[in-house]
């Protein structure tokens, strides 16, 4: 049941995006005269599930959900319907307008969708307001596990800076520090700045992180396993950890150094309970799992940062985060061509996609979801390979420049290279997902 609410999800998602990329060059030619022939969603060989024929235009829904297009007329894309180029151009035909015309035409679906990514971040904005953890709350710093500590953090780090910058929530911080290859980051130690430099060569372990860092929290009880070592020795959710073996101990981390270091022997926690103290031997198991859990509501240990919007204030709002998720999809690209990264083995197709999504559906978190993917499609789409709007828009640049048009042909032989790439990649995407399936 999981599976299908990722995969309704998913598949809703993509298609309003694809639909709206297809509607941002449908508008775009129209605006300028030329007649867009065909508009689908998902793409249909062989056979066609419906079609409607609505002025000069065929609307359509095929049933090979891999995309959609918009057969725009004397334009070589990817229905390779080149049918009538031979003849001479007609007048609402797209290779009988001007370069300039012809390249807005091309860029339509990609303005379209950074145009759809921001306006749902907006109106999610504007909805919800804006909610965060600031890096300046975790007073208590970091937790620093044997990778981070071989990185050169320790325990305790409170975080200040990254390449001397400051951000002021904890998510941002957290991927600024490894989309930036050799990053330095500033922390406070023993009430001294501390630079820690992100090597390259941690940065394929750093990726699979998420978050990167973990705040250090006092250790309130949230969860107590029954028939657990823990529920055994009497800790009950609420008690607040004050000392391990009558030494001071107040962080989840330290209960957990202490488990590992005491394996199959007994350790004495002492905890706060209604302003008592009251303390406990716990038996620690060989697994070194006692069955205790924190408190996930963090909103008594930090303060996290809350701002509502009014409707316009929340376009304005909805621009900065676009611009931030932005840039960070572009950073996290770029590490594919950073080999100690590894980028290249997190590549994914449907199954990763559809993964992101919640296992319940959840409107705030699915358009949350959709505005990214939009600013995805966007990023992809203005890559210049042949057969992806950026690949066209190159050809006119090229174009615009020369002065010279590019044979028939030669578009048919590029097109056709491009798309043999696209899906290349879109098997090699898939088949990553596969293989992880069976290796995590």
């Amino acid at each position: 049941m999981v599976v299908l609410i990722k995969a309704a999800q998913l598949l809703c998602s993509l298609s309003i995006l694809v639909i709206l990329h297809e509607f941002g060059h449908y508008l775009a030619a129209r605006a300028f005269g030329v007649r867009v022939e065909k508009f689908y969603l998902f793409f249909n060989p062989w056979f066609t599930l419906f079609k409607k024929k609505i002025g000069d235009t065929e609307w359509g829904i095929g049933w090979l959900p891999l995309g959609g297009y918009a057969k725009i007329a004397g334009m070589v894309d990817e229905s390779m319907d080149t049918g009538g180029l031979e003849k001479p151009p007609q007048p609402y035909e797209f290779r009988a307008k001007a370069a300039w015309k012809r390249l807005i035409i091309i860029l339509g679906g990609i303005i379209m969708n950074l145009i759809t990514a921001w306006v749902i971040y907006s109106c999610l904005i504007w909805s919800n307001g804006e909610s965060y953890l600031p890096t300046r709350e975790l007073r208590y710093g970091i937790v620093a596990d044997s990778l981070l500590q071989d990185i050169g953090f320790k325990t305790g780090d409170k975080l200040l800076y990254v390449n001397g910058k400051e951000y002021e929530n904890y998510a941002d911080f957290s991927i600024a520090s490894i989309v930036k290859p050799d990053a330095v980051v500033t922390v406070e130690r023993d009430g001294k700045e501390v630079d820690v430099r992100m090597d390259k060569a941690y940065l394929a372990e750093l990726l699979k992180r998420a978050p990167l860092y973990e705040p250090r929290i006092p250790l309130t009880i949230g969860t107590v396993r029954p028939n657990s070592p823990a529920s055994a020795a009497g800790l009950m959710v609420g008690d607040s950890l004050v000392s391990i073996n009558d030494s001071a101990a107040f962080f989840f981390d330290e209960l957990k150094h202490s488990i590992r270091t005491h394996r199959d022997d007994t350790i004495t926690v002492g905890v706060m309970r209604s302003n008592t103290l009251a303390t406990s031997r716990v038996a620690v198991p060989d697994s070194c799992i006692i069955g205790i859990a924190p408190e996930t509501d963090l909103s008594g240990v930090f303060h996290f940062a809350s701002k509502e919007y009014g409707f316009f204030a929340s376009f304005v709002a909805g621009a900065q985060r676009f611009r931030s998720m932005l840039s960070n999809y572009w950073n996290s690209l770029k590490l594919l061509f950073v080999p100690e990264a590894k980028a290249h083995k997190s590549v994914g197709g449907f199954i990763s996609i559809g993964k992101i999504f919640p296992s319940t559906w959840d409107w705030n978190s699915f358009w949350s979801l959709t505005a990214f993917l939009s600013l995805m499609l966007a990023v992809m789409n203005v890559l210049p390979i042949p057969a992806l709007d950026g690949g066209h828009a190159i050809l006119i640049l090229i174009e615009l420049l020369t002065g010279k048009k590019l044979g028939t042909r030669v578009l048919i032989t590029l097109q056709l290279v491009g798309m043999c790439l696209l899906f290349l990649l879109l098997i090699y995407a898939n088949v990553n997902d596969v293989l992880r399936l069976f290796n995590p």
